[in-house]
């Protein structure tokens, strides 16, 4: 290759960054955003590229009460560079994308494409129409065009991946605008999603979380209130798979055979994270909750009671419209009963476009704050005491990638316990890869993690640790320039369903 060649092959490679805010399931859509622009020709910018790249997608969350300032804060830092960068592309999806729509572009109009949670497999054609008419490209989809696990797909992990089960929500909680902006539930066929499961395993996954907006009413689209208990325990067959967890269920939804089926099926993993919002019955009803403290307690004690070693985790909004001292203690009675392993806390923030914004008792910012205090005092003394109960055992943990920031100036390793505690372990001798199985005594707890101090017990090389392995290989052999065209025009080929790899408010 001569030089200018080569010139004009760094000139043709077209880089691309995600940005991503919001719940899991825009995590796993950013996945295959992610896929769709590598399937298309463009490179992954490297990290910490902060902006400098040839495309930059912003896959947002409408949740928060800021999240259009969040985003345009971020967009208006990108403007300059991108008046610098002739040919730079910027394009907005997600929820914020889904509701806001023309908005974005006429805030922000320096904006290439605007997309929304119903059509991200139109990505990279959008970006090549607006590059060849020079004009912005608003593009919103009002129901779901294909389901999502049939686009390409990178993985953020060689070892672990989600598998989404089902898309929407039928709910209608008064704090929630998700349905509204994803739609209602739509449910894969079982066997696509098996097929899809045995596939990543074959590719060296050990790990998968089933991936819903309200995972547990999976079934509700065929009428079988059991679907999802089969699924759990379909899972089970599924020969290499070794951890099977599932995000996030509704205790309206949270029946007796689910219990069994987590029970029963070995690759089951004893954790349960299940949202509980509040309390106070008050509260549940004006969120337009379908359950009653008493109810969510009992679910509670029919896990423990079947699964003694489970770790239970929630959610729970402080300061909703109406929300009274006496509805906030019943909140921490709820908190001092479950005993949760963690609890993720927040105070309530208006959502645009739900019904609970324009509630009559919002409740003053310092009267929020100081509950929020309390509360998250009180769970920090129950997830150490829980904690603590686990010194002493001896627990497999499967080892993780970038989850212990200190990790490299104490010499340490960190994985996750079946019930997915986060554990800090020594260092072994032995090579140990991300998605390894290692054994380790539990010498010390704190109220977010756990410390196995002493020596490693045992070192299992896994399938997965190979896949990994072979992924760092592979992306380290990668040219630095890559001779590209322009990305490919049109919806790029479907992917057969077992190709590819399978929100936030419950």
């Amino acid at each position: 290759m001569s030089s200018s060649d080569r010139s004009r092959a760094v000139d043709l490679t077209r880089t691309y960054e995600v940005r991503t805010y919001g719940c899991q399931m825009n995590v796993h859509d950013s996945e295959r955003l992610s896929g769709l622009l590598e399937d298309a020709g463009y490179v992954r910018a490297p990290d910490g590229s902060d902006g400098d790249a040839d495309v930059v997608v912003f896959n947002t969350c409408a949740v928060r009460e800021n999240a259009d300032n969040r985003l345009y804060g971020n967009l208006g830092r990108l403007a300059p560079m991108k008046t610098k960068r002739p040919g730079m592309q910027i394009a907005v999806g997600g929820c914020l994308a889904q509701k806001d729509r023309d908005t974005i572009v006429k805030r922000a109009p320096w904006v290439d494409v605007v997309f929304g949670t119903h059509n991200i497999g139109k990505l990279p054609v959008l970006l090549e129409r607006a590059r060849v008419q020079e004009e912005a490209q608003v593009e919103i989809a009002e129901s779901l065009e294909a389901f999502p696990s049939t686009l390409p797909t990178r993985r953020e992990s060689a070892y672990a991946a989600w598998v989404s089960i089902s898309v929407g929500c039928n709910n209608t909680c008064t704090f929630c605008i998700v349905p509204a902006l994803r739609g209602k539930e739509k449910d894969r066929r079982t066997g696509d999603i098996l097929a899809e499961i045995e596939a990543l395993v074959g590719e060296g996954v050990s790990e998968i979380t089933l991936l819903g907006q309200n995972v547990n009413a999976y079934g509700s689209d065929i009428g079988d209130r059991e679907a999802f208990s089969k699924l759990l325990r379909a899972c089970g067959t599924i020969e290499g798979l070794e951890r099977v967890r599932f995000t996030s269920p509704h205790p309206r939804d949270f029946t007796d055979d689910v219990i069994a089926a987590m029970a029963e099926t070995p690759n089951v993993m004893p954790q349960l994270h299940m949202p509980m919002q509040s309390g106070s019955d008050t509260v549940l009803k004006a969120m337009r909750r379908s359950y009653r403290q008493e109810r969510f307690l009992g679910i509670i004690d029919k896990v423990r009671a079947s699964i003694p070693h489970a770790a239970i985790t929630t959610d729970i909004i402080v300061g909703f419209p109406g929300e009274t001292e006496e509805d906030f203690e019943q909140t921490l009675h709820a908190v001092r009963e479950a005993r949760f392993a963690q609890a993720f806390t927040f105070q309530y923030s208006k959502r645009p476009g739900t019904p609970a914004a324009t509630m009559e008792g919002q409740v003053p910012k310092e009267v929020v704050q100081a509950r929020y205090e309390r509360l998250v005092a009180l769970q920090e003394e129950i997830s150490w005491d829980e904690n603590k109960k686990q010194v002493g055992r001896t627990l497999e943990l499967m080892v993780a990638e970038g989850e212990g920031r200190k990790d490299g100036a104490t010499h340490r390793l960190s994985g996750r316990a079946p019930d997915n505690r986060l554990v800090h372990f020594t260092k072994p001798d032995a090579d140990v890869r991300p998605g390894d199985v290692v054994t380790v005594e539990i010498t010390y707890a704190a109220p977010h993690h756990l410390l196995a101090e002493g020596a490693v017990l045992d070192v299992r090389r896994t399938r997965a640790g190979d896949a990994w392995e072979k992924r760092n290989a592979a992306e380290a052999a990668k040219p630095a320039g890559v001779m590209l065209g322009l990305p490919k025009i049109g919806a790029p080929e479907p992917l057969p369903v077992a190709a590819g790899s399978g929100c936030g408010c419950d």
